[in-house]
C-alpha cells in the first residue's frame, strides 16, 4: 500500500512540475487564459498531494509501530522527496517571474488612480 501511495505522490509531483513549466512559458507569452484554466487543475492536484502525504505518513507510522522494517521504502521516499524539492524550486522560479509582473500592474493602477483623483476610472459628466 505504501508503494502505491508513493507512486501516486510521484505522479502528482511530476504533473505539477510540468504544469509549472507551462505556467512559466505562458507568463512569458502573456497567455493568461491558459494560466487560469490550469490553476483549477493545479489546485485539485495540490489538495490530493496533501491528502496522500498525510496518508503516507500515517501508513509509515503504523508499520513502524507494528515493528515492520520501513527502511525498505527509503529509496522510493528519497526519490519522492527529490521530486518535491524540484517542485518547490520550480514554484520559486514561477514566483520570481510573477511577483514583479504583479508589482508592475499594481504600480500602473496606482499611477492611474492618482492621476484620476483617487478613482481608477475617470468619469466625465
Amino acid at each position: 500500500m505504501i508503494d502505491i501511495t508513493v507512486l501516486e505522490l510521484q505522479s502528482i509531483t511530476e504533473e505539477l512540475k510540468k504544469s509549472i513549466l507551462l505556467d512559466i512559458d505562458d507568463v512569458k507569452k502573456a497567455n493568461h487564459e491558459s494560466l487560469v484554466t490550469r490553476n483549477d487543475i493545479k489546485l485539485v492536484l495540490m489538495e490530493k498531494l496533501g491528502e496522500l502525504k498525510k496518508k503516507l505518513n500515517e501508513d509509515l507510522s503504523k508499520e513502524y509501530k507494528e515493528g515492520k522494517d520501513i527502511s525498505v521504502y527509503k529509496s522510493s521516499v528519497d526519490e519522492l522527496e527529490k521530486g518535491l524539492r524540484e517542485l518547490y524550486e520550480l514554484n520559486g522560479k514561477l514566483a520570481s517571474i510573477v511577483l514583479p509582473v504583479k508589482e508592475m500592474y499594481k504600480d500602473i493602477i496606482n499611477e492611474i488612480t492618482e492621476k484620476n483623483g483617487g478613482s481608477l476610472v475617470e468619469v466625465m459628466a
